[in-house]
C-alpha cells in the first residue's frame, strides 16, 4: 500500500468514515481507530466531538478548513436549519457531483479530474472543483477525454454507487449527468451530525 493510501486508511480510520473504497475494506476488519489504544478510548468532551465531526465533514468533501469555514458563514446568512444549508452547499460543488454521478471513484479523483480540465458544465470547460452547480445544470466528460480508461470504466458504471441521489440523473453510458435540484439533507450520503459542526463553528 503506497504511503498516500496509508494516509487516508489512517484517516478514515481516525475519522469512522471510509473516505476510498481502500479504506473501507480496511475499516471492516479493523473498525476502531488507529494507534496503540484505538479499541478502549474513553469518552470525548463535547469540543472533541464538535472538532471530529468538523473533521469528518472536511475530509469526505477534500476541503479546506476556509473553504468549510466560507460554507458555514454563508449557510448562516441563508434560510433555513444552517447545519442543512451547510451540506446543501457543499454538495452543489463540482467535485461532489462528479463523484456522486459515478465518474469517479473517490472525492480524491472527483477533484483530479475536475483541475485537468475533463468536464464540461452546460456546454463550457469547467476546472474548478468548488464550482457551484445550479438546478438544472448539464455535466459532461469532455469528448477527448472519453476515451481514457477512468472514464470508459465510468460509462460501464465501475464507480456507481448502488442508487444514484434522486437530486441527479445520471445517464453513464454518455458520460452526461444533470443536477436536478439543490439537494435536502436526507437525500445527501454523507456521514455527519451537522449539528455539531455548527456549534463548533458558532463558538
Amino acid at each position: 500500500m503506497a504511503l498516500q493510501a496509508k494516509a487516508k486508511v489512517k484517516l478514515s480510520r481516525s475519522l469512522g468514515v471510509a473516505l476510498t473504497p481502500k479504506a473501507a475494506k480496511y475499516m471492516e476488519r479493523r473498525p476502531y481507530p488507529p494507534g496503540q489504544h484505538g479499541r478502549g478510548r474513553k469518552k470525548e468532551s463535547d469540543y472533541k466531538n464538535q472538532l471530529v465531526e468538523k473533521q469528518r465533514l472536511r475530509a469526505q468533501y477534500n476541503i479546506s478548513e476556509r473553504q468549510l469555514r466560507n460554507a458555514y458563514q454563508e449557510a448562516v446568512r441563508k434560510q433555513g436549519k444552517t447545519g442543512e444549508v451547510l451540506i446543501s452547499i457543499l454538495e452543489s460543488r463540482l467535485d461532489a457531483f462528479v463523484l456522486r454521478a459515478g465518474f469517479a471513484r473517490t472525492i480524491y479523483q472527483a477533484r483530479q479530474f475536475v483541475n485537468h480540465g475533463h468536464f464540461i458544465v452546460n456546454g463550457r470547460k469547467v476546472d474548478i472543483p468548488s464550482y457551484r452547480l445550479k438546478a438544472n445544470d448539464f455535466v459532461q466528460v469532455r469528448k477527448k477525454s472519453r476515451t481514457m480508461t477512468p472514464f470508459q470504466l465510468a460509462a460501464a458504471g465501475a464507480w456507481a454507487g448502488e442508487q444514484t441521489p434522486a437530486y441527479i440523473e445520471a445517464h453513464l453510458d454518455g458520460l452526461v449527468a444533470r443536477f436536478i435540484q439543490v439537494p435536502e439533507r436526507k437525500q445527501v450520503p454523507v456521514i455527519c451530525d451537522e449539528a455539531l459542526v455548527v456549534e463548533y463553528y458558532s463558538k
